[in-house]
């Protein structure tokens, strides 16, 4: 059996999400944008058999006792399904199409997503092994910025990377890559939490979570804190200060028996710099602000915008035009390269001179 009606949509390079919305419709995103492409299923048995094919090939189950499923196709597309009774009008099935080259440091520039400047800022956060979050809505290419983020760690780290579905594609051959799996079959699930603490046991010199979304966020924390740096994640929020606001309430998620004020000071104390990513009004990615984590002041963390996107209109077709600026506040992360040995990258040289804020012996 083949997907049938969506076979044609999956060998198309342009087209980067597949969503079917009951066996009538069936919507494409092609180059940031959503459109109805006009092929349909036969039926909802039509379109069920498809689901079934799909998860049943990777070993998972849906049914009206398991009416929700994740999985991923084998060219490691993912996928989502939901059946009746949970879809209301028919069965719903999303496809996030994997790339088999990954996007690189170069095509966020050539995409005008990042600045030569605001890159070398990144590099040198994964060099001087920061904690890093990446932070942004549905959508926004976190994961494409987590790879990219991935390709600057120097290739003689062991990295374990942790992921509800296998998507990261990095470069470096000391990479153990672990995948939670759903209970099904009476097997017990094992969860991302799981996962983490696990990968503790694994002499890991970075660890890289996949998304964070559960309670594993404390004992991600907990890592951070520990000696466990230049982890990397990412998580659903709308702004960098929404970003903490949102691993917090994980945090919460545990079950801890903790103060507030604890909790976000274990915070400040892990996690360096937040990247904010927006998908703008023109269908466009683009990291919107570089942040980084100073510490706290009582009850607050305090936080400094290194880069932050000014937009100034559009174009006649519609693109919005800008760019990622340094805001003047110089990175407390520069500091860290001095102290470990590492020489400044070359886009940042310019921007933070090194007679500067004590820097000299760069």
């Amino acid at each position: 059996m083949s997907l049938g009606p969506l076979e044609p949509f999956l060998d198309q390079e342009d087209i980067s999400e597949i969503m079917v919305n009951g066996p009538g419709t069936i919507c494409v995103e092609r180059r940031g944008h959503i459109e109805i492409s006009g092929a349909t299923f036969r039926d909802e048995a039509d379109l069920q058999d498809t689901i079934r094919f799909i998860v049943e090939s990777v070993g998972r189950t849906i049914d009206e006792d398991h009416p929700l499923c994740d999985a991923r196709l084998a060219d490691g597309s993912r996928v989502n399904a939901v059946i009746p009774p949970l879809a209301v009008d028919g069965s719903l099935l999303t496809i996030r199409k994997f790339k088999a080259d990954p996007l690189r440091a170069a095509d966020l520039l050539a995409f005008g997503s990042v600045s030569e400047e605001s890159l070398g800022m990144l590099k040198a956060a994964v060099l001087a092994k920061s904690n890093i979050l990446v932070s942004g809505g549905t959508g926004t290419g976190k994961t494409t910025v987590l790879n990219v983020l991935s390709s600057f760690i120097p290739a003689d780290e062991r990295i374990v990377t942790i992921e509800d579905a296998a998507e990261l594609q990095l470069q470096q051959w000391h990479v153990c890559r672990l995948e939670s799996r759903p209970a099904a079959g009476g097997r017990p699930p094992v969860t991302i939490r799981d996962l983490v603490v696990n990968s503790l046991r694994m002499r890991p010199d970075r660890i890289v979570i996949g998304e964070c979304r559960g309670p594993e966020a404390l004992d991600m924390l907990q890592a951070m804190n520990t000696g466990h740096d230049g982890s990397l994640t990412t998580l659903h929020a709308n702004s960098s200060r929404d970003a903490l606001g949102r691993l917090e309430t994980l945090v919460l998620m545990a079950g801890v028996d903790l103060p507030l004020r604890a909790i976000r000071k274990q915070m400040a104390s892990a996690i360096d710099l937040v990247v904010q990513l927006s998908r703008l009004r023109d269908g466009s990615r683009r990291v919107t602000a570089l942040t980084e984590v100073i510490g706290m002041e009582g009850e607050t963390i305090t936080l400094q915008d290194i880069f932050l996107f000014e937009a100034r209109g559009a174009d006649e077709n519609g693109r919005i035009l800008g760019d990622l600026k340094a805001t003047g506040n110089r990175p407390e992360i520069l500091a860290r390269l001095r102290n470990n040995g590492i020489p400044l990258p070359a886009e940042l040289a310019q921007l933070f001179p090194a007679n500067m804020g004590g820097n000299a012996g760069w």
